[in-house]
């Protein structure tokens, strides 16, 4: 993987770059939707490539192990020949998923053992076979096995989990830097960045991340309930430690204007289930703010969902349309708004890199923030 700097905006932090894998070009700021068991729900793959253009998407380590399992990923030649997407693919480790089944799992040294969410049974998760997982499921960009702390999270568990995830982040260094991708093509490793909001943590996770030399690096432990402005501090610290040279992926990370405000700060890379969760229950991010599709006076609304915003989706269906398949409870509901919102997605962090190259993304930033979070 390589990565190169194209522009950097004159009042911020922001900048735009290229980031090439072996499955094609990503352009920088970039959203990449989320496809955590091989499929970004209610999307095809068509409209994926050629609707939105999406340049990248994401697969998730534990959904994946669980269902389909490795031995079919593994005769399909990976999670590309298994759903057919032949662009960049970036697999989270599972560490957020085990964080989030605090009930049925136990953290230990060696890794994390836990309960199947589908049929109860035991599993294991070391930093090991994490990484030998990823290797099957075949993603271009990987993550290193980590824990998400909560929020808020008490100081002393804070740094014991980051200390842990430090000394997990060796482990699957070794593992990686040992091993070889199984389909013919390179994969990369990103370290994560953890601490939760405590200042000196994240700056003692940041140059440990920085210390091991890696291709690109993440800021993990974010939008887990700490409030917005605790979340851009954090971010513009650890943005201060880590290489100007190599992309920053800010993971889960979130609304329009946590989107936004990350680019100022000199994030490159966003993943959120937000737009295609949202979007299954009738709210739609717009040119012009959030709509609730379901509420009474788009029912005689006739107009496109978003006109401004261009694509198949967005101009060929009314409001009207939309919200009568939501009150008809039909399954085309949840695919339209899901396109449509990956749309607005896209669409939003390619026009923060026209505003960076033009050198007025600032300006265009605080307009936006306002108008894309209000209430339509």
């Amino acid at each position: 993987m390589t990565f190169s700097i194209t522009a950097h905006d004159p009042q911020s932090k922001a900048r735009t770059g290229t980031l090439t894998t072996d499955h094609g070009i990503i352009q920088t700021p970039i959203f990449m939707p989320v496809g955590t068991a091989g499929t970004v729900k209610a999307v095809h793959q068509r409209e994926l490539e050629t609707d939105i253009n999406a340049e990248i998407i994401l697969g998730n380590t534990y959904h994946l192990y669980l269902r389909p399992g490795l031995d079919v990923l593994s005769q399909a030649g990976g999670l590309h020949g298994f759903n057919g997407w032949q662009r960049p693919i970036l697999t989270d480790s599972g560490g957020y998923q085990v964080y989030s089944l605090s009930d049925t799992r136990k953290i230990k040294e060696e890794g994390v053992t836990f309960k199947s969410h589908i049929d109860g049974s035991k599993h294991m998760f070391t930093p090991e076979g994490v990484m030998d997982i990823q290797r099957t499921i075949g993603a271009d960009i990987i993550m290193a096995f980590d824990e998400c702390t909560p929020y808020p999270c008490e100081y002393g568990y804070a740094r014991q989990s980051m200390e842990m995830t430090h000394r997990w982040l060796d482990r699957c260094i070794a593992r990686f830097d040992g091993t070889e991708g199984k389909y013919g093509y390179k994969q990369t490793l990103f370290p994560i960045v953890q601490g939760s909001t405590y200042p000196d943590l994240r700056r003692q996770s940041a140059e440990f991340i920085v210390s091991k030399e890696r291709e690109g690096n993440a800021i993990g432990g974010l939008a887990v309930g700490e409030p917005a402005e605790e979340m851009y501090k954090t971010i513009e610290l650890v943005n201060e430690i880590l290489p100007a040279d190599k992309p920053r992926y800010l993971m889960g990370v979130g609304t329009p204007a946590n989107i936004l405000e990350g680019i100022a700060r000199g994030v490159d890379m966003f993943d959120c289930v937000m737009p295609t969760r949202n979007a299954r229950h009738g709210i739609l991010f717009t040119t012009q703010g959030i709509m609730n599709l379901k509420n009474e006076k788009w029912s005689r609304d006739f107009s496109p969902i978003d006109a401004t915003l261009g694509g198949y989706a967005s101009t060929f269906y009314s409001k009207a349309y939309l919200r009568h398949l939501f009150k008809a409870e039909e399954i085309l509901a949840a695919q339209i708004a899901s396109l449509h919102n990956l749309t607005f997605y896209l669409w939003l962090v390619r026009q923060a890199r026209a505003h960076i190259e033009a050198g007025d993304f600032v300006s265009w930033k605080n307009e936006m923030v306002v108008r894309l979070m209000q209430r339509l």
